[in-house]
């Protein structure tokens, strides 16, 4: 699995555990929804200052994000 497809997973699982939708993730970012979505669906290479974005939004290290079979 490749790493834009690892944070993915992991952003799309933690984001739905936590409940939220990928409109009200987007809006703890700053980010737009559409974009938020691309990037779950591994459309996008997201710079670190994006990955630290949304593990911040999400309350978790950017490691977690990075994690393979992460059971963040």
């Amino acid at each position: 699995m490749g790493l834009n497809q690892v944070v993915a997973s992991n952003l799309r699982k933690l984001r739905q555990e936590i409940g939220i939708s990928q409109e009200e993730l987007a809006g703890k970012c700053g980010l737009h929804r559409t974009y938020v979505g691309a990037i779950e669906r591994s459309e996008r290479n997201i710079t670190l200052q994006t990955l630290e974005k949304l593990a911040v939004s999400l309350g978790v290290s950017p490691l977690d994000l990075l994690k393979e079979n992460s059971d963040v």
